[in-house]
């Protein structure tokens, strides 16, 4: 079945497709032939979704989709499509109807809020300065560098876009929470995972980018879920 499953995963702000390059390499290694990272434009929940809408639509056969932070908003506004079997949220907001990312962010809010800032034409930056404290201080400071020179900044009005039908109510769910999350916090992630009815949720005692301090541990988490929604 690894063959024809398609696992499409989805980055989040401050980040591109690149994002999740560790996780392809061990999902690879682990046998999937169809993988695909979207690059979203980040300029719209309607945008992002619509992108990622299309990717799904190009795959023959079933889809496990795959979203990091700001991406499981996505994957929770793309993933009534027919083909998709499930879904997988990574340290990923889960919103229910209603509900933006910037509304479960304020019940409790990030530690790295305060370091971040918008420009003059409306885009939400992480500071570059403090990007590897706030992102990512579980990998080196070389990495965060990098990480925090090519981050895609958001519009900030993305914040504030919200869910009508969530995909999570209606496909098979799957959760990791980062327990030492400083962009979204932890209580939000454990929140939001309880409530999904996910038939398994696991803690990384990781970042935010889990993804990428922790592949192995993550794409072993995707696998898990696609053998478990494929072995029928």
């Amino acid at each position: 079945m690894k063959k024809k499953l398609s696992i499409v995963l989805v980055h989040g702000f401050w980040g591109g497709a690149a994002h999740w390059s560790k996780v392809i390499v061990e999902l690879a290694n682990k046998g999937y032939e169809i993988i695909r990272a979207v690059e979203n434009p980040l300029t719209s929940l309607a945008d992002d979704s619509e992108r990622t809408r299309k990717m799904i639509a190009q795959q023959e056969g079933p889809v496990l989709l795959v979203g990091h932070s700001y991406g499981g908003a996505v994957i929770t506004a793309a993933g009534n499509q027919p083909n998709v079997i499930g879904l997988v949220y990574i340290a990923a907001f889960a919103p229910d109807a209603g509900e933006s990312p910037g509304s479960i962010s304020q019940v409790h809010p990030p530690v790295a809020l305060p370091n971040l800032t918008v420009d003059s034409d409306g885009y939400l930056w992480v500071k570059p300065e403090l990007f590897h404290e706030s992102f990512c201080q579980d990998l080196t400071a070389e990495e965060g560098l990098v990480m925090a020179l090519t981050q895609k900044a958001p519009l900030a009005s993305t914040f504030g876009d919200v869910i009508t039908d969530p995909a999570w109510k209606h496909k098979p769910s799957y959760y990791q929470i980062s327990s030492n999350d400083r962009m979204i916090a932890p209580e939000n992630e454990e929140r939001m995972s309880a409530r999904l009815g996910a038939k398994k949720i696991i803690t990384l005692a990781a970042s935010h980018a889990s993804l990428a301090s922790m592949p192995a541990e993550v794409a072993a988490f995707i696998d898990e879920a696609a053998t478990a929604l494929t072995k029928d």
